[in-house]
């Protein structure tokens, strides 16, 4: 058994340490200069899904609701409001999606994006498809999922993704409670 020197653990171990530090260092520099960055990028993104999903509103006023969930309320050039928008998320298949709702003044949805989704690719994942999305617009509170033939409030589930096809309208029918509890209904544009 061979003997070791104190120097010999040390040198190593300080060595180790002196590189963590550095490195650590090093990292949160980085990420101080490149949060602001960051965080604009977010917030330009965030307003591009809300023009998409709302695009008649020329300007968008952020609004609580509960006190702490932000949505937002479109505003017309005149300062009229034509709709509102929610950011709203179900359990998935792989995991929580994340959706944005527009929906108009008269209780409908306008337009529905997907803003995050972790669900399998060529089942789930074709939910991002626009024409799954645009089966949700005009549709009001209460929307359903049918594998078949679907009725006026009910959307096609995608092929081998009911569960996928669930989550989404879970998420837009959260939007539209959103809005029923912000606006008290229908019509209070």
């Amino acid at each position: 058994m061979k003997n070791f020197k104190l120097s010999e653990i040390l040198k190593p171990v300080i060595v180790l340490t002196a590189i963590c530090l550095v490195t650590s260092g090093l990292l949160a520099y980085t990420n101080k200069i490149t949060a602001p960055e960051i965080e604009k990028q977010n917030a330009l993104a965030a307003n591009e899904a809300r023009s998409t999903v709302l695009s008649e509103a020329k300007d968008f006023e952020s609004a609580k609701l509960n006190g702490n969930e932000e949505y937002f309320i479109g505003k017309s050039e005149s300062g009229d409001v034509i709709g509102y928008v929610f950011t709203t998320t179900a359990k998935s298949y792989g995991g929580e999606i994340q959706v944005m709702v527009g929906i108009k003044t008269d209780g409908s949805v306008n337009a529905v994006e997907l803003l995050q989704i972790n669900d399998t690719p060529g089942l789930g994942m074709n939910a991002k498809n626009p024409e799954f999305l645009k089966q949700f617009e005009n549709k009001t509170a209460g929307i359903g999922v049918n594998k078949n033939t679907p009725a006026e409030n009910e959307i096609q589930a995608l092929t081998g993704a009911t569960i996928t096809s669930s989550a989404v309208t879970d998420a837009v029918n959260a939007a539209l409670e959103n809005y029923a509890n912000v606006t008290g209904g229908a019509d209070n544009g």
